[in-house]
């Protein structure tokens, strides 16, 4: 029996807080992602199925506006209070979005997908 199929209330911030750190949303044992943005299709450890949730859009949507609203003023403050180079400047704000957007995205493909399965909201079935 999954954890879905049980009586119990799920909690919505635990169940993303487990899943933003990579483990499985239910129980917080197995882990959440096969590859870099592939989740699992079932929980290792309880048994709880994830291959049906699709967050589409969503992440893609909150990386793009939480790196735009950092580096963008990040960029514009050091560029009109410090003189770089221009060959120190081009590498460094690209580098920075990438890496930024890196790291992010998983998280945020978890958040939403967490988020899709303890709600039970559309996309879920």
């Amino acid at each position: 029996m999954s954890v879905s199929d049980s009586h119990l209330p799920i909690r919505v911030w635990p169940a993303i807080v487990r899943a933003v750190s990579g483990r499985c949303p239910a129980c917080g044992g197995g882990k959440f992602f096969k590859s870099y943005l592939h989740q699992v299709d079932r929980c290792s450890v309880c048994g709880e199925s994830f291959g049906q949730i699709h967050a589409d859009d969503g992440p893609a949507w909150l990386t793009i506006g939480i790196v735009g609203h950092v580096v963008v003023p990040m960029a514009l403050f050091t560029e009109t209070n410090f003189q770089w180079p221009l060959l120190v400047s081009m590498p460094v704000w690209p580098l920075t979005a990438f890496a930024m957007t890196m790291t992010i995205l998983p998280r945020a493909k978890a958040l939403f997908i967490a988020a899709i399965w303890a709600m039970k909201a559309p996309g879920f079935e």
